[in-house]
């Protein structure tokens, strides 16, 4: 986009289509809500009202039915809930969503939706108490609405709502990641409360995660064979997968990692720095930050067996085209960016060699201390001999800020760890194979076949034999149960059956993996060959690099002077660093810089 439109406060600064997506969202939700209200209203007349109790009656009435408005909407914000969390879906990749972009969708609705349902339960509560209902509080009807069940949905989406605060979820992720698993209970008692046929507003998006979660779950419990591991002394460690070559993704996907030697149940995600087009058989990821990276790199820093290293990995998500690429053309004279360590993303131009236009890229990083610009040698990618870096018209401008003067030890080696391949590791690959997206289509629309074939044979031969059509007699909770049970089963044996489907066809893959002879402490034969090579590609990074001690750079006199027709801009880091630049964007003194934005962190 040109220039960014931007909104401060709660809903922090985005762009002028994410502001369009919110406003219809919160149109929608108020249009329903008056509609609600309006209908229910009208359903109360003077003349249903007795005498001296015509103000009381209106404001309780008035409150009954804006409690029912409200669950109503609530129902709404359901629907669409999951769409963004369902990582494999084609949905999101129709309309160019990254993972970090979902989430934060998932995370507005998650908001919206917990302060419509609390509203919708504190109006009962209060009309409840003025009428001398409080009984209702434990009414668990076996035909129509059950109120207990909606508390205890409610309360578990309170305990999900408060430990997903920022606050909370960044400083004690472990606690916010067990208690988002109360979504289970939300969502069935949820279905309790209302009954299975009105859930189903909130099917679609909801059959999707289940889908996609059971998916990841089979894709989680597979070992994968994890290749080496460079240390940098900037407590920065780079691991490299065996992957698939039919494995293709786009830059800026994730992938979440699983190292049981840490945690058994936590999973980070990880933006991937390698490039399928360039390394066709490595997948590498990045981490320097957060407690669960300080432990991974003291493993890596101290003596042990390298014989294997326990990993799984869910993914890798990301989107259908990287859009920023649209600036790679030859209109474009130049192509800075504010980084903070995604590089290898400036090598991926998706087009032959002969046929590319390798345009001007200034690349502005910023480091705390001198010892983090060995980060910077993970420009250079997996392997060695796919690119020759002095073909690019690359300029890295390197800012230390808190050192005045180059440190002693800036020079460390970096130490790299190599691992034998294990029998019982499997090489990163699609879950679903190469035609992922024929197999989930199938398995979508299989499983509900067999969900609505299951749902059918229990309803005629079991409980239209109690019920015989009446639906007075059955209880409501006992067909979520089958409803909800069939759902799961079906989706387990479609899904089973088409990953073992794919696992067998990828053991070829597997079986080459596992033939491969690496020492286990030392650098591979083939590796040893390619170091001049590395070296030359190391000279040629360090004489495109200038770096400045004890400052900051200057992002407007940077900005404003790229004198090119046309500047394609694209800025990572922290917000402020985002907010700063768009914020320069903004002002529209230069016609000439695109503007792009983009975030690695949730």
């Amino acid at each position: 986009m040109k220039v960014p439109s931007v909104f401060e406060g709660f809903w922090w600064r985005v762009e002028e289509r994410e502001l369009w997506w919110r406003h219809s969202f919160l149109d929608n939700i108020s249009l329903n809500f008056s509609l609600g209200s309006v209908d229910g209203l009208i359903t109360i007349t003077s003349a249903r009202l007795g005498p001296g109790k015509r103000v009381a009656v209106w404001w309780e009435a008035k409150l009954d039915m804006s409690g029912l408005a409200l669950g109503l909407v609530g129902n709404i914000c359901m629907s669409f809930l999951f769409f963004p969390v369902t990582r494999g879906s084609s949905v999101l990749r129709l309309i160019g969503l990254t993972s970090e972009a979902s989430v934060r969708y998932h995370i507005w609705i998650g908001h919206v939706a917990m302060i419509i349902f609390t509203s919708h339960g504190l109006c009962y509560l209060v009309y409840w108490a003025n009428t001398e209902q409080m009984t209702q509080v434990l009414k668990w009807d076996k035909i129509e609405v059950s109120n207990m069940a909606g508390e205890i949905a409610l309360f578990s989406g309170l305990a999900v709502w408060a430990t997903s605060l920022p606050r909370i979820r960044r400083k004690m992720f472990e606690l916010f990641y067990y208690t988002h698993h109360l979504y289970i209970l939300f969502v069935v008692f949820f279905v309790f409360h209302v009954g299975f046929a009105y859930s189903c507003i909130m099917l679609p998006g909801f059959y999707l995660f289940l889908v996609d979660r059971f998916l990841r779950f089979l894709q989680s419990q597979q070992r994968v064979s994890l290749v080496s591991a460079p240390v940098l002394p900037c407590q920065t460690v780079e691991l490299n997968f065996s992957k698939s070559p039919e494995l293709s993704y786009t830059p800026t996907s994730i992938l979440l990692v699983n190292v049981p030697g840490i945690s058994k149940l936590q999973w980070h995600p990880f933006t991937i720095t390698s490039n399928s087009n360039m390394d066709p058989d490595k997948l590498s990821i990045i981490k320097s930050e957060g407690s669960w990276s300080s432990e991974l790199y003291q493993k890596f820093s101290t003596p042990f067996s390298t014989n294997r290293f326990e990993v799984s990995i869910e993914g890798p998500y990301g989107p259908a085209s990287t859009h920023f690429l649209r600036y790679v053309t030859p209109k474009q004279d130049l192509f800075p960016c504010f980084c903070n360590g995604k590089y290898r993303t400036l090598y991926d131009m998706e087009y032959p060699p002969q046929a590319r236009y390798i345009p001007q890229i200034l690349l502005i990083c910023a480091f705390k201390k001198s010892i983090d610009l060995t980060m910077l040698k993970l420009i250079l990618p997996v392997s060695g001999d796919t690119i020759d870096i002095s073909c690019l018209q690359l300029q890295i401008e390197a800012y230390v800020t808190r050192e005045n003067v180059a440190a002693e030890d800036n020079h460390k080696p970096l130490k790299t760890i190599w691992f034998k391949p294990n029998a019982v590791d499997a090489p990163v690959s699609a879950i679903l194979g190469p035609d992922s997206w024929l197999w989930l289509g199938l398995i979508i629309s299989s499983s509900f076949v067999i969900f609505l074939l299951l749902i059918g044979i229990l309803t005629r031969y079991y409980i239209y034999s109690i019920d015989h059509g009446s639906n007075v007699v059955y209880a409501t909770a006992a067909r979520a149960d089958f409803n909800i049970l069939f759902i799961c089963l079906a989706i387990a044996m479609t899904a089973t059956t088409a990953y073992l489907w794919n696992k067998k066809r990828n053991r070829k893959g597997m079986s080459q993996t596992q033939n491969m002879d690496i020492p286990p402490t030392t650098s591979p034969a083939w590796c040893n060959s390619d170091r001049k090579l590395e070296s030359l590609l190391h000279q040629s990074l360090m004489q495109a690099t200038k770096v400045h001690y004890g400052e900051r750079p200057d992002l407007k006199r940077i900005l404003f002077e790229r004198k090119g027709s046309s500047v394609g801009v694209i800025v990572s880091g922290p917000r402020e660093l985002r907010q700063e630049v768009a914020a320069i964007f903004g002002s529209g003194l230069a016609d000439n810089l695109h503007f792009e934005s983009m975030s690695f962190t949730w």
